[in-house]
């Protein structure tokens, strides 16, 4: 397939690394983690698709880091946005709004009793430790092997990113392997962990069956916290969240990304007697806990009110499922069809699938995860993922699943030949978060 011309791109992604560090607001959406010069700057976008400074125009997977659920633009939540900053976004008492938008999300989920918003994940994520930590008067916090957390120390510092966090903090957290009830209990052994942090499921793996359920009560017999974080899993999985799909109660659970379809809100829920620490009704020591200025702005919670009527009235969960099988379902055809079936993979749950890319000898490898999504980008189908929304139609689904199989075309020929050389054109994405800035050539 035909290089994209992208000028205008490079070049704005250029000004990007002059005047901010890494060129991306988030390490994600950097630069480094797309084929070299492949990068598009966005424009905009509509539904499942978005636009870019160089005219093209391509199906969207990821969605926002997986926030969009509604798609781009929905119509329901940017009017209801643009009415609330009409009547004013931020004033020096609540509003009915808050109000509102707290009664709605406890709806949602049962299982919490109270609710504090904030504008990002890593708020509430944080204000979940300290929390934990102020109930049980325990330090140390014990961490899934999973992605992504926080941007703070107790959770930067078990990476391979962790300059400038200190030892200490490193030392208080540890981490335990997902669907291994022996390396919780070996966590836990100490009866010193004020919580347990993890995801309920990922893209990637589903819990085995009596593995949430020994999570909570390893909790309860070391008398430690089970925080849940929803950021993915919360209106993508349901709209009450992983935790309602798998039936597993938290102490404190975290929320964000779709709540507010791509609106910066998210949310902190949990029992009343752990929240209210954070209260003005507490006769214990109070938790300072999440006081910000924007966390009850107005469009973030008009935003989610929004969201929450669209997922009440409707089944956007049903629709991204949809479209998420119809497409693990053509891309295994297309890969199978072009003989590669065994090294281009789609695996997860079909409203969060992701990709995977194998050398010949059947090893993950970052070089040839770079070949398929050069052709992908080549073909106007723009994403790290296949993670859907509501708003992929057929024609998004049809359309990617041709790009699919061409891009496996070429994935032969380097299989083939045994090397991306000469197919692929730039050095190999690498890991979002490193320990080192440049990335790795191909040798």
């Amino acid at each position: 397939m035909t290089e994209p011309s992208m000028p205008r791109s490079a070049q704005l992604q250029e000004r990007l690394h002059q005047l901010v560090p890494g060129g991306a607001h988030t390490y994600a959406r950097g630069s480094d983690q797309y084929p070299e010069g492949m990068a598009p700057i966005l424009t905009g976008g509509s539904g499942a698709r978005v636009w870019d400074v160089d005219g093209r125009e391509y199906v969207e997977y990821g969605m926002g880091l997986r926030s969009v659920t509604l798609g781009h633009g929905y119509r329901p939540v940017v009017e209801a946005v643009t009415a609330a900053i009409g009547r004013g976004t931020s004033f020096s008492r609540p509003t009915t709004l808050e109000l509102e938008a707290a009664e709605t999300f406890l709806r949602l989920v049962p299982t919490a009793d109270m609710v504090k918003f904030a504008k990002n994940g890593s708020d509430t994520t944080t204000a979940a430790v300290r929390l934990a930590r102020a109930a049980t008067g325990r330090e140390r916090i014990a961490v899934c092997d999973q992605p992504f957390f926080s941007v703070d120390d107790w959770f930067i510092g078990t990476t391979a990113m962790n300059a400038g966090v200190d030892a200490a903090a490193r030392s208080l957290t540890t981490r335990f392997a997902y669907n291994d009830l022996d390396s919780v209990e070996a966590a836990l052994a100490g009866d010193d962990v004020a919580c347990v942090f993890l995801e309920a499921a990922t893209g990637s793996a589903e819990p085995q069956p009596g593995f949430l359920e020994g999570v909570r009560a390893a909790c309860d017999r070391h008398g430690t916290l089970l925080v849940l974080d929803e950021m993915i899993t919360g209106f993508r999985w349901s709209p009450h969240g992983a935790q309602h799909v798998y039936g597993i109660r938290p102490d404190l659970s975290c929320w964000g990304k779709a709540m507010g379809n791509g609106f910066a809100v998210s949310a902190l829920a949990g029992r009343r007697d752990l929240m209210e620490l954070g209260g003005l009704r507490t006769d214990d020591d109070r938790v300072f806990l999440l006081s910000t200025t924007h966390g009850a702005e107005t469009t973030g919670l008009a935003a989610f009110l929004a969201v929450a009527e669209a997922y009440t009235t409707g089944d956007p969960v049903a629709r991204m499922e949809d479209a998420g099988r119809r497409l693990a379902d053509g891309v295994r055809a297309a890969a199978q069809d072009a003989g590669v079936g065994e090294l281009v993979t789609v695996s997860g749950r079909p409203s969060c699938l992701v990709f995977g890319t194998r050398d010949p000898d059947g090893r993950p490898s970052q070089a040839w995860r770079t070949l398929f999504l050069q052709e992908l980008i080549a073909g106007g189908v723009l994403g790290q993922s296949f993670v859907t929304s509501a708003a992929h139609t057929a024609a998004d689904v049809d359309h990617t699943i041709d790009v699919v199989a061409d891009a496996c075309a070429v994935y032969r020929k380097a299989a083939e030949a045994g090397s991306v050389e000469g197919l692929l054109r730039g050095r190999p994405v690498a890991p979002a978060v490193r320990r080192t800035a440049a990335p790795r050539r191909l040798p």
